[in-house]
């Protein structure tokens, strides 16, 4: 009971200092959890599919037998030098998509924590030393792994992790790191 008598007044000073708005300026936004993590490394934006042309690690046919789709086009982001893939599907759909990263190892990590989170993706080790995650989604499954500063993750339209671990092991030993 002598705890609470003590911690009342502490209490109500620390329910004073919360954020407060004056009236006619702009409320505060919370930092968007798609730039920042927890632990606060900025994360690159997602990428975005630009000109038309070839995957520099993997080709569509290659993508075609390994998640069960004809693939119709590819197109790249514009980040260098290792630019994210988007495959498509006849219907104009992506059906499959490997981002790499490379550069700070947390950010690698994050991105893999990002696209597979720890708390909710099962452990993921293949290929040998690589770690992260890999679970379904609502409209597919992930499969993403890093090593030091590189992170490689596919995001497939098919429920099946498989598909996705085995474009991102043929993009890893593509990788002329």
């Amino acid at each position: 009971m002598r705890r609470l008598v003590l911690l009342a007044p502490a209490v109500a000073l620390l329910a004073g200092c919360g954020p407060s708005t004056v009236p006619g300026t702009a409320t505060p936004s919370p930092p968007s959890t798609s730039t920042a993590t927890a632990a606060g490394t900025a994360l690159p934006p997602d990428p975005q599919p630009g000109a038309t042309e070839d995957c520099p690690y993997l080709d569509s046919e290659f993508v075609a037998d390994s998640n069960g789709q004809h693939v119709s086009k590819v197109r790249v982001s514009a980040d260098k030098p290792h630019p994210a893939c988007f495959f498509y599907r006849p219907d104009g759909k992506v059906q499959l998509t490997v981002r790499v990263y490379v550069g700070d190892p947390k950010t690698a990590t994050a991105l893999v924590n990002k696209a597979a989170p720890v708390d909710t993706s099962n452990p993921a080790s293949d290929p040998a030393g690589w770690k992260g995650g890999y679970q379904s989604t609502g409209d597919g499954a992930v499969y993403a792994v890093s090593k030091g500063g590189t992170a490689v993750i596919a995001t497939t339209n098919q429920k099946q992790s498989v598909k996705a671990r085995t474009v991102v092991k043929k993009a890893i030993a593509a990788l002329k790191l």
